[in-house]
């Protein structure tokens, strides 16, 4: 059972102003949290993200919270006034279940896609001293370290895809992707031969499922995986699984030129999305991978 008097009650607390629960709707699209909009007595709505308690109270003592990380994350991307993001109201627990409490948003406009091109080049403007992220987070269900680092090929060789290739072990994945990884990891600084990306503010997980459009147009995204990176990251993300609106990408690289490299590096990126999908879904996404890696190795001859 939900306890929406717990949740109205912690809406309540932080924005200061009384919250009655007078109906809840489910919201569909999420293959990992419940999602509901919850409808106030006195109009205000809010959207809701459910899990089990345990999603927000973690026994480690280096991984934020799920909800805690995601609701950071989509701070880090609103205080660089760029692309809109929901605004964070509230996460903790109730009862037997963990929530994430965020403003509604409308989402079922239609919008340009430049806009959101030009939003996304200036958000990965904003950058940081280092590579990484004040905390670590989530990539879905899997955790996701985010250490810092001046060192961009050491962050993505042990951060990112050792560290997938780690679990990938541990799932039963040995062999051929084991050691095509391996080789791969070995050869990644030619990756970079006369290329040193700076390290931008990431969404970190911004397939074409994460971002839609006001009523009004307005791009927004959503459910982030933030850390500083580079940003050929978020442009390989949305490649992935379907890609942009052609417009998206003109109108990205007229803000932000990207290297000629990248055509390259995408599937790099890419990789390490293809491993979180073996770890957490398997099916063919294991051997997707070992094509990757062994296209990848080719590019290097």
């Amino acid at each position: 059972m939900v306890d929406w008097a717990a949740i109205s009650a912690a809406i309540a607390a932080t924005t200061g102003q009384p919250f009655q629960h007078a109906g809840h709707d489910p919201v569909g699209g999420g293959c990992i949290n419940q999602a509901y909009r919850l409808r106030g007595r006195d109009g205000r709505d809010f959207f809701v993200k459910l899990n089990d308690a345990g999603h927000d109270a973690i026994p480690s003592t280096w991984l934020r919270t799920g909800f805690a990380a995601e609701a950071s994350g989509l701070e880090a991307i609103a205080a660089t006034h760029t692309v809109r993001v929901p605004q964070p109201v509230v996460h903790g627990c109730g009862g037997t279940q963990s929530f994430l409490v965020l403003e509604y948003l409308d989402m079922n406009g239609r919008g340009r896609a430049a806009q959101l091109g030009v939003q996304l080049a200036a958000m990965h403007r904003s950058v940081a001293e280092q590579f990484g992220f004040p905390h670590d987070n989530f990539l879905g269900a899997t955790p996701q370290p985010n250490g810092w680092t001046d060192d961009w090929v050491a962050f993505w060789r042990e951060r990112r895809l050792g560290y997938q290739l780690h679990l990938a072990k541990q799932n039963g994945y040995g062999g051929k992707l084991q050691t095509l990884g391996a080789t791969l990891m070995d050869t990644l600084p030619a990756f970079f031969d006369g290329y040193a990306p700076q390290p931008s503010l990431l969404h970190g997980d911004l397939w074409g499922g994460n971002h839609a459009y006001l009523v009004d147009g307005t791009p927004v995204i959503f459910d982030p995986a933030s850390y500083y990176g580079d940003r050929e990251c978020d442009l390989a993300m949305t490649e992935l699984f379907g890609g942009y609106a052609a417009d998206f990408y003109v109108a990205y690289r007229a803000s932000y030129p990207l290297d000629a490299g990248y055509a390259v590096r995408k599937e790099l990126y890419n990789l390490y999305h293809i491993l979180n999908h073996a770890n957490l879904f398997g099916g063919g996404y294991a051997r997707q991978a070992e094509g990757m890696m062994q296209h990848l190795l080719i590019e290097l001859d």
